[in-house]
Parts: structure tokens; sequence; C-alpha cells
């Protein structure tokens, strides 16, 4: 029995209700364990090998990409069903516009048919709750397509459990570069102000700073006059201060009383001489300073009279105020991208055995994120192919949360 007989006896078995029966069952189980353990949140797929399937089965082209839709229709229902929450698939790149046009308008026909038809017949949206989203340059896309891609994001957009993005056209270049340009121009945007009486309420009103300053100044004013009811002697003349010196020293002292009355005759003498020098050097100045000088004296608050805080210089208020440009970082650029609501990438897969990204979510690809080469064709991709790649990863995930158990200290359990 030649191989090609063989593979028709396999087929024809494995068609058969009994094995198909225990097929399912079997898929269940093996997706049941996958949920057990710890699933990625995100998954990509570049689904390449469509055409070169075509070729070796001898084919046309557009049959290739119709069976690659019916493959990728298996593996979202793995992926939704195993736990995973956001699934990323590289539909058309921006460089496959240098095809032929018969290609390109095959390809954006069949991309049309089959998003109307996942939207509006697919129960498998609707039953794990996956809205779609279109990610790239709509300005390239024809205008029924993007009528037709835009009816379909609509009618699923009431799902709000998991997400189907659909790169179409893409490349990541593209994408980084309109973050950037999203960038500059939220940056280069004035910061609106607030309406007045709708300002923002802070601890540093000026109504406050003035209020504060009041009662400062009501303090200091408290705190002279209360100097100068607790030290009247400051405001006295000089002869009665010196008399009150020289008695205090007199009743202090030790000598006798003659010797002390003549202490005290001296010292008034010595007073009525400072006073008479005071009275005639005054004769010597001008009108306007003894007229200054017989005034009372004023107390000293210890700071300037405050000014109103209105007549402090103020910026006008037209004029724009911008953000900060040095405060621009790799979160800011993340938050301009196609992908800035979804969760970070996980797990990256393509097929066909080419062992490149080929201009694809090159940002969103992290230190955690696995990138699994396969060597197998895109519409033979089922969930045989992508079985152990989730449970590499979860093993992975798992040595990698162990590790970081050992480097917290915690205790670890070794498989």
């Amino acid at each position: 029995m030649g191989s090609k007989q063989i593979s028709t006896f396999r087929k024809w078995i494995l068609s058969s209700p009994p094995a198909e029966w225990a097929l399912n069952q079997l898929r269940e189980l093996l997706i049941g364990a996958i949920k057990h353990g710890k699933v990625p949140r995100h998954v990509a797929f570049v689904m390449d090998g469509n055409r070169r399937y075509a070729r070796t089965h001898r084919i046309e082209t557009v049959e290739g990409h119709n069976l690659g839709f019916e493959a990728l229709a298996r593996i979202l229902e793995v992926c939704y069903k195993s736990g995973v929450h956001t699934v990323t698939i590289y539909a058309f790149s921006i460089e496959n516009f240098k095809r032929s046009k018969h290609e390109v308008d095959a390809l954006m026909d069949m991309a049309k048919i089959k998003l109307t038809q996942l939207s509006q017949h697919g129960e498998l949206l609707d039953r794990y709750g996956a809205s779609i989203r279109i990610l790239g340059q709509r300005s390239l896309m024809k205008p029924d397509v993007l009528e037709a891609m835009d009816r379909a994001c609509s009618m699923t957009e009431h799902n709000d459990k998991t997400v189907l993005n659909v790169c179409f056209p893409y490349t990541s270049r593209d994408e980084i570069t309109t973050a950037v340009r999203r960038t500059v121009q939220e940056y280069a945007r004035p910061v609106p102000q607030p309406q007045p009486g709708h300002e923002r309420r802070t601890p540093f009103t000026e109504e406050r700073i003035k209020n504060t300053l009041r009662s400062q100044h009501k303090n200091e004013q408290d705190s002279n006059e209360h100097m100068k009811d607790i030290e009247p002697t400051a405001f006295h003349s000089p002869s009665s201060s010196s008399t009150s010196l020289a008695s205090e020293a007199s009743a202090q002292s030790d000598t006798p009383p003659d010797q002390q009355h003549d202490l005290v005759q001296e010292a008034e003498a010595e007073a009525e001489a400072d006073a008479s020098s005071v009275s005639s050097s005054s004769t010597t100045l001008p009108p306007e300073v003894l007229s200054s000088s017989s005034s009372p004296p004023t107390s000293y608050t210890g700071s300037p009279t405050p000014k109103p805080l209105s007549s402090l210089a103020k910026p006008p208020l037209s004029q724009p105020q911008y953000k900060n440009f040095e405060d621009i970082s790799s979160a800011t650029i993340n938050s301009h991208l196609f992908t800035a609501s979804d969760p970070p990438l996980d797990l990256l897969i393509r097929t066909s055995g080419v062992e490149r990204l080929s201009d694809f979510m090159l940002w969103q690809c992290h230190e955690h994120t696995r990138i699994v080469f396969l060597n197998v064709l895109w519409p033979e991709f089922d969930l045989w192919q992508f079985l152990p790649v989730l449970w590499e990863w979860q093993w992975r995930a798992r040595k990698e949360e162990q590790m970081g158990r050992l480097l917290m200290g915690q205790e670890v359990k070794v498989d």
C-alpha cells in the first residue's frame, strides 16, 4: 500500500464520527489542563505560508489564503477557550502593496468578506465576547474595505471580554512613527487653562495668603504693644533714668552715707550737663529735622508692611502653557501606540520556518516576550502544533516565578 493510500485511509478514519468524538474529547481535556496553569494574556501570530501552501498543493493563491483564514478560526477558539485575553494577527503588511495588483485586490476582497462573515454569522466572537479592532493605516485601504471593517468593529464593540486585533495594513515602523508624531502633537498643544470660577483648589490661594500675612502683621503689632507695657522705663528722660540708677546704686552700695550723698550729687550734675548739651546741639539742626524728632517714636514691627498681592507682577493670562518635553518617556510613546490598551505581549509565533519578525510588533516585544518560529505552514497550523508552544511557555513562566521567589528569599518548591 502506497503512502497516498495510507494518507487517504487515515483521513477516512479520522473523519469518522467515533474518531471525531474522541478527538473532541481529547481536545477539551488538553485545553482544560492548560487553563489550570498560567496562560499568556497577549498572543500574536505572523500568519506566514499561505502562498507556499498553495504552490505546494497546486491550488490558487487566493484559495491558500482562504484555508489560512479557516486555520485562524481554529486557533482563535483554542486561544479564547484557554483564557487568552488578546490575540493580534498580522493580516496584511504595508509592504504587501508591492505584490501584484491581482493578489492585492484579492486579499482586500477576501478580508472584506471574511470579516463580514466573522462578525455577522460567526458565533465564535459572541461566544467568547471578542471585539474586533483594526490596527494600521486606514488611509491606504479601499473605501469599500474600510466600510466593511468599520461595520465589523461596530457590530462587535459590545463584546468586552476578549480582543482580536487585526493588523491591516500595518508595519511596526509606521506604528512607532505615528506614536512619535502623536506625542509631539500632544506636547506642542497648549495646556488648557481653568475657566474663571473653576480654578483648581490648592492650599496656596490668593485669599489665604492675604489672610496669613494680615494675621502675622497683627501679631507683630500686638507683641510690640506688649513690650511697651512691660518696659516703661525705655521712654523716660535721661535725668530720671540716671537718677533711678544712681539711687539703686546708692541703695546697694556699702559706702558710708556721706559718700553716697556726694555720689548722688555728682550723678545729677552729669545728667544736667548731658541735657544741656543735647538742647544746645538741637538748635543747630534744620527745622524739618526738629519737627521730625519732636514726633513720638514709632515702633518697629520687624518686617515691612506687606504689599497687596494685586500689585505683584503676574504673567499675562493669554500666555500659553505647555507640557515639559523632559517628561517624555517610553511610557509616553507606549500610550500612543495602536496597542496602548492591550496587555504586554507574552508570546509571538511565526509559522513557515522563516526566522524574522518582518516589521511586526517591534516595540511590543520586551525581555519577557517568548518568540517562537515554527516550521509549519499557516494553513496546517492547529491545536497539535500550538499545544507544545503553550506548555513550554507555562514551564518557562513557572521557572521565572520560582527564580523570583528565590531572589526574594522565599521557600521554593522544586519540581
